[in-house]
């Protein structure tokens, strides 16, 4: 076991093999630790990081705050994704908007009726696949199921919703013209 010496007002450890500094190994002499000096921690220096810690943490919370407030709903362009005739049916096709964005999903419900959401699933970003004779979009990976009208999950692990993209049908072209994430 170490014992402390006392060298006027610094405290020394004799190294674990008892001999003098003088007569230690060289990497000992340019590296003179003292472990128990060195694992020491006051309390006051405790409860300086903890309040540091807390601080950046509140800090966090209050960005997130702030900025989920203020966001200012982003203007997109609009863009053409397809031709009415182009989609049968119960069919689907696949879009980004805006371009460079992940894949977004179009399904043409009915003769009149067209929905657009996100592909990636809210769990863990499978992509969802329409099934338009049930009104439902599947992830496969596990089993999670979504209304096809209004993107909300009804089986499964997800727990947001889809998020929606906003469409317009003019002159025979299907544009997207927004884009609404939604947390519930």
């Amino acid at each position: 076991m170490a014992e402390n010496i006392d060298y006027g007002s610094e405290q020394t450890s004799i190294p674990p093999d008892g001999r003098p500094m003088e007569q230690q190994p060289r990497w000992r002499q340019d590296f003179p630790i003292d472990w128990p000096i060195d694992e020491y921690i006051s309390r006051r220096d405790f409860v300086k990081f903890l309040m540091l810690t807390s601080a950046a943490f509140t800090t966090g919370q209050f960005y997130l705050l702030a900025r989920a407030t203020f966001r200012g709903e982003e203007k997109l362009a609009e863009k053409a994704i397809a031709r009415v005739e182009d989609i049968p049916v119960g069919g689907s096709r696949l879009f980004e908007y805006p371009d460079g964005s992940p894949a977004r999903l179009l399904v043409r419900v009915d003769e009149e009726v067209f929905v657009a959401y996100e592909q990636q699933c809210t769990h863990l970003s499978c992509p969802v696949i329409p099934h338009t004779d049930e009104h439902e979009l599947v992830c496969p990976c596990h089993h999670g199921v979504f209304d096809m009208m209004t993107g909300r999950p009804i089986q499964g692990p997800p727990q947001r919703p889809l998020a929606q993209i906003h469409i317009e049908v003019r002159d025979g072209v299907i544009y997207a013209t927004g884009i609404e994430e939604r947390t519930s």
